[in-house]
């Protein structure tokens, strides 16, 4: 008999208190609440803000998303419609001089904290005048006036990050604190169980955020993670959990300002586990096997902003006719961030050379290699037979290190200091312009 008990709690604890069946991953089973019953709306203002950011996000994501389909966009793009719910409420319980650090899913978290979407688009575009130079591309937004400390390819990467930037706050003796934004598969990452094992030990003031999208790549929550309340993943490191309904923005951002707040006042870090679901893919080259149609058609039905606009409608604080108006204007405003990326210059083949931590005669290397020979060799030392960009390639970073035939290189006008050149040789010191 003991022997069964024990078999039986093994297996609740494995699922987790409400954890959900690994044949259920309807809304009604993985939702901590029903949306937005038992909030109250906030003033007409807060509303149509919350209304216009949410709509921001869903039409520059799906622009975005028809600009890489057409080949504007390169490398990986991975977009984060049906979880603006989460994005905005947690925005909503951030001061401005907070920090907030993201994964690579970031366009949405760049657009809240006001980044200007012309320059959110030319960097999925790789322009120069994107928010990163062109250099970062989707995964990795920057933007240090506005205290988005950056998306990261690498999964749970950002976590360690957070608990600098905490500990610099908690150093200066500010006030500010660092919402630390993470996916379902991060917290299986090593990265994980550090960060907040340091986090409780210092008591800085950070709030790990859980983006609980049911999914780490193809891989459901059920079959990656042994405990599925993700919330309760703290408790061994002593970092208090709770949960909160990612797919209602009112739930996200009043369970965000508990955990902030406590993070502030008492210098205890939270995690909090805000359960959504993405629409699309993982990415845009993301089949989607893993998961079937009517899964999908389920919780679209649990569509954060349509939710959010019928409990506006209906309880008279903004009309049908006046979010028509926000969603005109949100598409209009993606469209004028596509037409500026469109326009704006690529980088300089050079500046591939820009923002590294050590170059030239530093660390012995090779710009190109050439392996097309029975031998590898230069690049800067590429035959006839090499395509005119390898060879310019290999001749930029050459002059770049000062080795070669050209002993100089030409300064690239910066995008934020005017279109004015200058020539002279690069100084020794830094790594950009």
């Amino acid at each position: 008999m003991a022997e069964a008990r024990a078999t039986e709690e093994s297996q609740e604890s494995r699922d987790g208190a409400t954890g959900p069946s690994a044949s259920d991953r309807s809304p009604d089973e993985r939702l901590p609440h029903e949306p937005g019953e038992h909030h109250e709306l906030p003033d007409r203002e807060t509303c149509e803000h919350i209304v216009r950011q949410m709509l921001l996000i869903r039409r520059f994501e799906e622009r975005a998303g028809e600009m890489y389909t057409k080949a504007a966009i390169g490398g990986f793009l991975h977009l984060a419609i049906g979880e603006e719910a989460a994005i905005v409420g947690a925005a909503l319980a951030m001061r401005e001089s907070d920090y907030l650090i993201s994964t690579y899913r970031e366009h949405g978290q760049a657009l809240v904290r006001g980044t200007d979407p012309n320059r959110i688009m030319a960097e999925l575009f790789g322009r120069r005048d994107g928010v990163s130079k062109g250099h970062g591309g989707s995964m990795h937004l920057f933007d240090v006036e506005k205290r988005l400390m950056g998306g990261y390819g690498i999964v749970g990467s950002n976590m360690p990050l957070a608990v600098g930037l905490a500990l610099a706050g908690d150093y200066l003796e500010t006030e500010d604190v660092t919402v630390c934004m993470l996916g379902d598969g991060a917290v299986n990452q090593g990265n994980f169980g550090e960060a907040l094992n340091l986090a409780a030990l210092w008591d800085l003031p950070v709030v790990f955020l859980v983006i609980n999208n049911q999914f780490g790549m193809g891989t459901a929550l059920e079959r990656h993670s042994a405990i599925t309340d993700l919330s309760k993943r703290g408790d061994g490191y002593g970092v208090p959990g709770a949960r909160c309904n990612g797919m209602d923005v009112l739930d996200t951002r009043d369970e965000l300002e508990r955990a902030v707040r406590a993070a502030r006042e008492d210098r205890v870090p939270q995690l909090v586990e805000a359960v959504t679901y993405r629409f699309r893919g993982h990415s845009m080259a993301d089949p989607e096997d893993y998961r079937s149609k009517e899964e999908v058609e389920e919780w679209q039905r649990r569509d954060p902003i349509a939710t959010f606009r019928g409990r506006v409608v209906d309880e008279g604080v903004l009309s049908d006719d006046e979010i028509d108006k926000l969603d005109e204007d949100a598409q209009s405003r993606v469209e004028e961030a596509v037409e500026f990326a469109t326009n704006s210059p690529y980088p300089e083949l050079d500046a591939l050379y820009d923002d590294l931590y050590a170059y030239g005669d530093q660390v012995g290397g090779w710009y190109v290699v050439d392996e097309r020979a029975p031998e590898t060799h230069k690049g800067e030392d590429l035959k006839e037979s090499a395509s005119p960009a390898m060879q310019e390639l290999a001749e930029a970073g050459a002059a770049y290190a000062r080795v070669g035939d050209a002993e100089e290189r030409r300064k690239r006008p910066d995008p934020e200091e005017g279109e004015e050149e200058a020539a002279g040789p690069r100084e020794e010191e830094g790594g950009a312009d």
